[in-house]
């Protein structure tokens, strides 16, 4: 069990939700820090089916002044178990985390999340601070940093998992939840979408390319952010000086994920996957720092309408910060000429790029380090 970088939740007595995708250490981290909680899981069946029916019989499985927490695992699978936690929050003052791989069933039930009865935080993948030792770059960019990765050292193992790890959220969440009828169309956006990893979306392409109906695509890509399976990140516009585009980026929430759903076949490039993979490691780091030490970025790119680009742009209370992430081992002139031009509009910004090289430089106050560095070093980068 790795130290995780989770703490804020447990600093006070109030109930909160945890949110991440299936397999982060949701559970884990809870009965690690929780050791005398009580542990109730919407999983297994009995309890499902029990609670599903009656929600109100929740308060019979808890002790006569409980004081410890109460784990509900998966709360998505019983939206309205809710209404009984918040009156058991209001009138026995008991105290809840309520974790969950998918806001989607509250969010379509109208659920209003305890009316501010309780707090929301996040569980991403492990993090190269997290990993310390056992963070490896060449093994992150190939596995990602799902916990289960650490836990084998089969390789073989570690490849079955991530090959069934999207077929447990196609049958579990969107068949079960009706999130869809056509899984196999699903299934093909999926292969289809991983090719715009790291890249600005075109709805109307990927709409050809699968032969699905565009509205329907954007309902995928909603689909996958409900899940928690994938991000879209926006154009930032503050201030602008240049002609900047309108689309959004695309990124699956864990490289070793992405690396399983991206299809490998002859035609397609591992040059091209290597790439998206760069970005996509130092992206879920960012989010993960951002989020755990609550540095309260907004996440952004910049794109200029002639293709000039800044991969990450970091807008917060501590100022801007703009990332530009190279999968090459040495840089040129060219590979620095976004961040010139995004210094040229935002003096005040701090530049860096993270690159697959192994030698620290500043060239024109911009900041090179290599990714194997970078990455264990961004809760004070980011500072």
């Amino acid at each position: 069990m790795y130290n995780r970088l989770l703490k804020r939740p447990l600093k006070g007595d109030q109930s909160f939700f945890l949110f991440g995708p299936r397999g982060t250490g949701k559970t884990a981290w809870a009965r690690e820090k929780i050791a005398a909680g009580l542990y109730i899981d919407l999983l297994e069946t009995e309890s499902f089916v029990d609670l599903l029916a009656h929600p109100e019989r929740l308060e019979q499985m808890i002790p006569p002044g409980f004081k410890d927490w109460i784990i509900i695992d998966e709360v998505q699978k019983i939206p309205q178990i809710l209404n009984e936690v918040h009156r058991l929050i209001e009138g026995k003052n008991y105290k809840f985390i309520l974790t969950g791989s998918s806001a989607r069933s509250l969010k379509k039930k109208g659920v209003n999340l305890l009316a501010g009865r309780a707090l929301s935080f996040k569980m991403f993948p492990l993090t190269a601070v997290e990993l310390q030792k056992d963070f490896n770059l060449k093994n992150s960019l190939q596995f990602g940093h799902l916990p289960f990765v650490y836990s084998r050292n089969n390789e073989q193992a570690i490849r079955d998992y991530l090959e069934a790890y999207t077929q447990t959220y196609l049958r579990e969440e969107v068949m079960q939840e009706g999130l869809t009828r056509n899984v196999a169309a699903f299934s093909r956006f999926l292969e289809v979408a991983s090719f715009s990893q790291g890249e600005v979306l075109n709805m109307s392409e990927i709409a050809r390319e699968t032969s699905i109906n565009r509205k329907v695509i954007e309902d995928y890509f909603q689909i996958l952010e409900d899940l928690l399976l994938a991000q879209r990140i926006p154009v930032f516009t503050k201030r602008a000086k240049r002609k900047l585009i309108s689309h959004s980026k695309f990124y699956y929430f864990d490289v070793g994920v992405f690396q399983a759903i991206r299809p490998r076949g002859p035609f397609d490039l591992k040059e091209e996957s290597e790439g998206a993979s760069f970005e996509t490691l130092a992206y879920q780091e960012i989010q993960a720092i951002n989020s755990y030490f609550n540095y309260q970025y907004k996440v952004h790119f910049w794109r200029t309408i002639d293709k000039v680009e800044v991969d990450f742009v970091l807008y917060g209370p501590k100022g801007i910060i703009a990332i530009e992430v190279k999968r090459t081992d040495s840089l040129d002139s060219q590979d620095l000429r976004g961040l010139r031009l995004f210094g040229e509009d935002y003096p005040e910004a701090k530049r860096f790029v993270f690159y697959g090289g192994k030698k620290k430089e500043y060239i024109d106050n911009i900041q090179i380090i290599p990714l194997a560095e970078a990455l264990p070093a961004l809760p004070e980068l980011l500072n």
